[in-house]
């Protein structure tokens, strides 16, 4: 019957005349063509490019491992192995905001002091044995346990945990603590795998550094050299990760001992990224053509007083003088080579905003000369037979070295006398900082994202272990720290509630001029270019790249919009 009706067709075109068979034709051919453009146009628009999985990211890294366990883990190399290895209840987003990762969701009391977690269903650790309550609670109990002095430990102390069931665990805290939830991003350990394993041998197990989590990569290999030291850890996506498969078909992480490795590596294609790269090497790697990316990174740099140490610094016309004096802008310039911001108080955000920014060395001097110091045939100002004389104390690394010296200038040049001191980072910390035997301290401190001051200005911080370096007490002070650290909505500079506590915090510490706060750096990662899906969130450590990882991605395939929904 087709053929019969194909036969008729031909046929009946035959008996066309020329002109009308050429109008035929051309009519055929603009429907064709049109058909084509308008499938075109359909793909396009009904089409898209979805994420696959496939290729390798190659990433060298500084140190060597040696905790890559969430509660041991202090270096940055441990602490990215964990963050790739191990999941928590709750996971970071690239806005700085927290998901439920183990977790399918939570409730907080309204007294702030419950926290009750309710666990997503089927979840399993690589062997298929399930991931339970039990396995969190396990987890917590071990990081309050005082013989395996985990560094999580203070963050949970008092924290008691209860088992309502299988799938539901409740946290009960002595008193309101905004930024709890943080402490819910700690990955958690298999039960079944560490159970036999005593406080005693915690450190010394082999899960330290062959470890099974249940985050977005598992181990595959490990590669040690002659010494049978780790060289390199080879990663594949764990299929069963709560928050889905990940995209990228191997991860690498290379590691060398020092960042002039580390960039051999790179040049000669060892490896394809490196993070934590130093100002002078990013700008020269963006000046070559490579994707560098940038970061806000939670770390204020301040020049802490010990006013303890050193009776000059209780004047607090010096102190004026010494924050008046000092050429931020050129430090984030010259050390920086751009990559920071210039700080001015505790805050980063919009309330220094309308701080001094501009370098003038002799208001500085003038402050000092009313207030009765006067210049000595050496230059240095001197007071009822007191001169403008102290230390300044830093860790031997050159930024931190090239920050110093420069201050110093500016402090020599307003009439001081400056000895600096550059000290091992080991030394630095175990002899001067934890016993508090410095009279200014060039320091970092990693400050958090949540704006929790407590640990770094609370008058009860000031001794080791406390990180309140500048020995800093006001009662004004302790009280707005205290009520921020209780309220639900701590954190947030902008509520209408806290908006005024901190702007009253931060004009009462930058009045008593107990640290000369100075920049606040950007944390580089240089990847490959064709590395999609990439978001980093703001900095607290380095490993907090890794956060999103499971949404990077090399690969993408062309597929019906309707079936990215399935």
């Amino acid at each position: 019957m087709k053929n019969k009706f194909l036969a008729e067709l031909v046929f009946s075109f035959e008996t066309f005349g020329r002109r009308l068979k050429l109008a035929v034709i051309i009519l055929l051919i603009i429907f064709a063509v049109s058909s084509l453009i308008t499938l075109e146009f359909l793909n396009q628009k009904l089409m898209v490019d979805r994420p696959t999985v496939g290729g390798q990211l190659i990433e060298g890294v500084l140190g060597s491992p040696r905790f890559i366990n969430p509660l041991l883990a202090t270096t940055d190399v441990d602490r990215d192995l964990v963050t790739l290895i191990y999941s928590g209840l709750l996971r970071l987003r690239a806005n700085g905001e927290l998901e439920p990762d183990l977790a399918e969701s939570y409730t907080i009391s309204n007294d702030g002091l419950i926290y009750t977690f309710k666990l997503k269903p089927d979840l399993r650790w690589p062997d298929g044995v399930p991931l339970t309550v039990d396995d969190i609670i396990f987890t917590i109990n071990l990081t309050q346990d005082p013989i395996i002095k985990s560094v999580r430990r203070a963050s949970w102390n008092g924290v008691l945990t209860r088992k309502i069931d299988e799938e539901t665990i409740q946290f009960s805290l002595k008193k309101p603590f905004f930024s709890f939830l943080d402490n819910t991003t700690m990955g958690i350990l298999p039960k079944h795998l560490w159970d036999k394993v005593k406080s005693e041998q915690f450190t010394l197990a082999k899960l330290n550094v062959n470890p099974v989590g249940s985050g977005p990569y598992q181990i595959k290999n490990i590669i040690e050299d002659s010494a049978g030291i780790p060289s390199h850890y080879q990663l594949i996506p764990f299929r069963n990760f709560a928050l889905g498969e990940p995209k990228i078909s191997n991860i690498n992480l290379r590691f060398y001992g020092d960042e002039k490795a580390l960039l051999e590596a790179y040049n000669q294609k060892i490896i394809t990224s490196a993070s934590a790269i130093s100002s002078v090497s990013a700008k020269k790697l963006e000046a070559e053509g490579q994707r560098v990316l940038k970061s806000n990174l939670s770390r204020t740099f301040a020049i802490f007083l010990n006013q303890s140490r050193n009776p000059v610094l209780l004047n607090p016309e010096v102190r004026e003088a010494l924050n008046e004096a000092v050429d931020r802008q050129t430090i984030v310039n010259r050390v920086l080579n751009g990559y920071g911001q210039v700080l001015t108080g505790v805050l980063l955000e919009n309330l220094n905003s309308g701080a001094k920014l501009s370098y003038d060395p002799n208001p500085a001097r003038e402050i000092l000369l009313k207030a009765g110091w006067a210049t000595t045939t050496s230059g240095v100002l001197e007071k009822k037979n007191t001169p403008l004389t102290f230390s300044l104390a830093t860790a031997n690394i050159p930024e931190l070295k090239a920050v110093a010296t420069l201050v110093a200038s500016n402090w020599t040049k307003l009439g001081a006398r400056v000895n600096l001191e550059f000290f091992e980072s080991g030394d630095l910390n175990q002899n001067l900082i934890r016993p508090r035997k410095y009279e200014t301290l060039l320091f970092g401190e990693v400050t958090g994202r949540n704006l929790d001051f407590y640990p770094f200005w609370h008058s009860s911080q000031r001794l080791d272990p406390g990180l309140n370096v500048a020995m800093y007490t006001n009662t004004k002070v302790d009280k707005w720290l205290e009520e921020i650290r209780a309220n639900p909505n701590g954190g947030d500079i902008n509520s209408p509630e806290l908006a005024q506590k901190y702007r009253d915090l931060a004009n009462e510490i930058a009045k008593d001029h107990p640290a000369i706060f100075l920049y606040s750096p950007y944390f580089l990662y240089v990847v490959p270019a064709d590395l999609k899906g990439i978001k980093i969130p703001t900095i607290t450590n380095p490993a907090n790249r890794f956060a999103r990882v499971h949404e990077w991605y090399f690969k993408t395939e062309r597929v019906w919009k309707i079936f990215t929904y399935l």
